[in-house]
């Protein structure tokens, strides 16, 4: 059940209208919180007006808008696929069709079709799941690898962010194989300082490094974007001394 706050004497005004959730007999305080945060969330609403599957697709378009990530006939490859909001933004600004998919994304979690994007439901750390998605792409080198990979959280901070920093690891290494000259990496992390070594590899073969952190981003939570931009190529690789890192503001 829900119900509207009221202040004001009874006055209804925008900030009186937040939704709260009356807790139910069988569901945790984090589940109820969860669902009030949900309610009251303003990209929540825009995700469903504009048929998105979720309220990430905001993030990728906030970066996209900034950092200028995709371009007509970009090649995308969108690791943690699930639900597809990633892959749906992809999609219509590269301009993929089911004729020409320039979008291939994979997840363990089982997704809906999605027009011009080619979809797998595997979990990409298995061994033969870079070269499903490799095969899909006909050979061709990707110009953008993009992820939202998370593992579930164990509630420890630390032990949250190594885990994730290893799917990061991951993610890089088949970028690194895959990517064209100029391409780009993004994927998500939640920051908390252990990430140096990474960092340090990414500014080997990107000619820029940074965070970034979208505005639909839930400003209380550690969650970040790491971005590399313009890969150097096999043959054009540096230790690193020259390339730029930084954190956006």
């Amino acid at each position: 059940m829900v119900d509207k706050a009221l202040g004001n004497g009874g006055r209804k005004s925008d900030k009186d209208l937040k939704i709260r959730v009356k807790s139910a007999k069988g569901r945790k305080v984090s589940s109820t919180k969860w669902l009030e945060r949900q309610l009251n969330d303003p990209y929540v609403a825009r995700a469903r007006a504009e048929g998105y599957r979720s309220r990430a697709a905001f993030k990728i378009k906030e970066m996209d808008e900034k950092h200028k990530l995709f371009h007509k006939g970009t090649r995308v490859v969108d690791l943690g696929a699930a639900p597809g909001g990633w892959s749906q933004v992809a999609a219509k600004a590269v301009g993929s069709t089911d004729a020409n998919p320039l979008v291939v994304g994979i997840d363990y979690l089982e997704m809906d079709p999605i027009p011009g994007v080619v979809l797998f439901r595997k979990d990409f750390t298995e061994d033969d799941a870079p070269q499903l998605l490799i095969d899909a792409m006909g050979g061709k080198k990707a110009d953008l690898v993009m992820s939202d990979m998370a593992w579930p959280t164990t509630g420890h901070r630390a032990t949250d962010h190594l885990r994730i920093v290893q799917l990061i690891e991951i993610a890089a290494d088949f970028a690194i194989d895959v990517l064209a000259p100029g391409g780009a990496f993004v994927a998500k992390v939640f920051q908390g300082g252990t990430e140096h070594e990474l960092l340090h590899m990414l500014k080997r073969h990107f000619k820029t490094t940074f965070h970034a952190k979208p505005p639909s981003s839930r400003q209380d939570s550690a969650e970040a974007y790491l971005i590399a931009k313009g890969f150097k190529g096999p043959d054009e690789r540096t230790n690193g001394e020259e390339d730029g890192e930084h954190e956006e503001r």
